[in-house]
């Protein structure tokens, strides 16, 4: 069955960066876009990043973009997201998805912006 486990969250000051993970499972990953999804206590989920099957094509929300790079190894089946200049708020739970409608995520990774 599909599997994402996503990992690489912590707590950083803000400026800070943290480089999240998400090794994938039971499907063909270099054959699916994958995508970054966060929830931050008490909302919804919030779409972050995209990225086409081949890692050529990516894709951002207004606010990330700029701070944030999402990347993959096909070879590894893994999913990155490099977050630099950290605010507090991107305090939240940090999800990949290998679907636009989020439906099938891993266990999540936290992040907290604090100083």
């Amino acid at each position: 069955q599909v599997q994402l486990v996503e990992s690489g969250g912590g707590l950083v000051q803000p400026g800070g960066s943290l480089r999240l993970s998400c090794v994938a499972s039971g499907f063909t990953f270099n054959h699916k876009s994958m995508y970054w999804v966060r929830q931050a206590p008490g909302k919804g989920l919030q779409w972050v990043s995209t990225i086409n099957p081949d890692g050529t094509s990516t894709y951002y929300s207004t606010a990330v973009k700029g701070r944030f790079t999402v990347s993959r190894d096909n070879a590894r089946n893994t999913l990155y997201l490099q977050m630099t200049s950290l605010k507090s708020e991107d305090t939240a739970l940090y999800y990949c998805a290998n679907d636009p409608t989020y439906t099938l995520r891993g266990q999540g990774t936290q992040v907290t912006v604090s100083s």
